[in-house]
């Protein structure tokens, strides 16, 4: 498994871009600047994230939420089970 996040991706079950395995692992999104726990789905590649708006939902239950334009990045934050080893660990 790459240690590069997809260009896209999304917490929605529903969603195409869904992907479950890479959820697990923890993604850090960072948008302009700021590091932002509230993102919904991001598209690296087009610039822009949706972010929920506080606790409103849908007539669904699915939250709303908005999208914003700008600079995004994307880290895991843990590596990919059985990628890396702790090398030189040693005492």
């Amino acid at each position: 498994m790459s240690d590069t996040p997809p260009d896209r991706l999304s917490v929605n079950q529903n969603s195409p871009y869904f992907q479950r395995e890479l959820l697990e692992r923890g993604i850090g999104i960072r948008f302009k600047g700021v590091e932002r726990r509230d993102v919904e789905e991001y598209c690296i590649s087009e610039g822009w994230i949706r972010a929920a708006l506080g606790n409103k939902v849908d007539r669904k239950g699915n939250p709303l939420t908005i999208k914003l334009n700008g600079p995004v990045e994307a880290w895991f934050e843990r590596p990919a089970a059985g990628g890396e080893t702790e090398e030189g660990a040693e005492g």
